[in-house]
């Protein structure tokens, strides 16, 4: 609790000392020295979320890992390799520990890896991270917003679980954290460590992390920008990816129940350090970076989205002379650009009409000219009689004759 209450202080700190503040001496206590513990209780009052995506191929042991992680046993069944596709699924569940609360929402990807073609296997997870941008923005434009009691189910940290092959990294795997890497912070897992020995693992992770940059993969770097974590999370940022095992099975080592897997040869157990990396992701992941995870996740990657689309929807933060938006300036310059684009298609819709009744002049004009000469003779010749017989009748309409007299046209 005191190391999170420093943490805000220098956070107050640097948000009210800006540019241009002249410091000033006080000369009594005046209280607002408090306000860090305040913000303390006010969000363990509210409580916290964190929402996990775990991304692997069927049989990596990720709900095994997330039950080992969080201690608890979460509820889920396996799911089959026979899946027609990738499928998200989403469950929510409230942990306590001491007086804070947390909604943990955990996502797993059913079926991934499985199909014979998984050339677009990445594309159901990056729409489910969209979508869940998206609910966030809507709730954000509405004009009478709720934020503060709004489930936030923006994904905060991605585990990618890699199969411990000890070559090189699938190109499937490639592919997805590829197309990941600007919208979720992407922390690599080699899962089921333990299936291969020390010296190829060393080598599968140099592996890794040399197909990672060469390939231009972004992955989620631990922050070492404030003095309390720059120390571990350094060193931390050494040991990625984090080679990994799960177990809920609880085995009695020396004198204590300890988490770890019977194997005819030996025992491996989750929690020694010099077995695997379970350890190093769980103080990673929640012990320590947990709020920074949250935060890249609004300040980074929301932000990232949220621009996208507000500039698609045409607002702009300057006009072309670099001058300050406003807000209604903005929203007037894309209402004009939706009425003109409403004018230019009543354009295009006119001249397509215009063209159409040109078209149809032109097809009866040819109908007639193709008729055969005689026909064509008999048809004029029976225009003009009619036109005779019209002006007989008018004239005889118009003659007023007298009694023993003739008319003489």
């Amino acid at each position: 609790m005191d190391d999170r209450c420093n943490r805000v202080r220098g956070d107050c700190h640097r948000f009210f000392l800006g540019e241009g503040c002249r410091t000033v001496p006080l000369s009594g206590h005046v209280g607002f020295d408090s306000l860090p513990d305040q913000l303390v209780n006010k969000s363990v009052n509210h409580g916290f979320c964190f929402n996990i995506l775990c991304v692997g191929e069927t049989g990596l042991g990720k709900s095994t890992l997330m039950d080992t992680l969080f201690n608890t046993k979460f509820e889920g069944e396996p799911a089959s390799h026979s899946q027609p596709g990738v499928q998200l699924k989403s469950s929510t569940y409230d942990l306590q520990e001491s007086n804070v609360g947390l909604k943990l929402t955990v996502v797993g990807t059913v079926g991934f890896g499985d199909q014979i073609n998984k050339e677009d296997s990445y594309k159901p997870i990056v729409e489910f991270i969209d979508a869940q941008f998206e609910a966030y923005l809507q709730e954000e434009l509405k004009i009478k917003r709720v934020l503060h009691n709004f489930h936030d189910s923006r994904i905060h940290a991605c585990l990618y679980f890699i199969a411990p092959t000890g070559h090189s990294l699938k190109s499937l795997d490639l592919v997805t954290m590829k197309k990941l890497d600007s919208k979720v912070n992407i922390i690599p897992i080699i899962a089921k460590s333990d299936a291969i020995s020390k010296s190829e693992l060393t080598k599968f992770k140099i592996k890794i992390t040399s197909e990672l940059v060469s390939n231009g993969v972004q992955i989620y770097q631990f922050p070492t920008d404030d003095e309390s974590v720059a120390e571990i999370n350094g060193t931390m940022n050494a040991h990625l990816p984090f080679a990994v095992i799960g177990s809920t099975e609880e085995l009695k080592i020396g004198n204590k129940m300890m988490k770890a897997r019977q194997y005819p040869w030996g025992t491996v157990q989750v929690e020694n350090e010099t077995h695997c990396d379970f350890v190093k992701l769980r103080e990673m992941l929640i012990r320590v970076n947990m709020e920074d995870l949250r935060e890249q996740t609004h300040t980074r990657h929301y932000e990232l989205y949220r621009r996208c689309k507000l500039e698609e929807m045409g607002f702009k933060d300057t006009d072309p002379d670099s001058k300050p938006f406003s807000c209604t300036k903005s929203l007037i310059v894309s209402r004009s650009c939706i009425r003109m684009k409403k004018r230019s298609w009543r354009t295009r819709r006119n001249l397509w009409t215009m063209k159409s009744m040109r078209l149809n002049r032109g097809r009866r004009q040819l109908n007639c000219s193709s008729l055969r000469p005689s026909r064509l003779e008999d048809h004029r010749l029976l225009k003009g009689k009619r036109r005779e017989k019209t002006f007989f009748k008018s004239v005889l309409a118009s003659c007023t004759v007298s009694e023993g007299e003739d008319c003489h046209l």
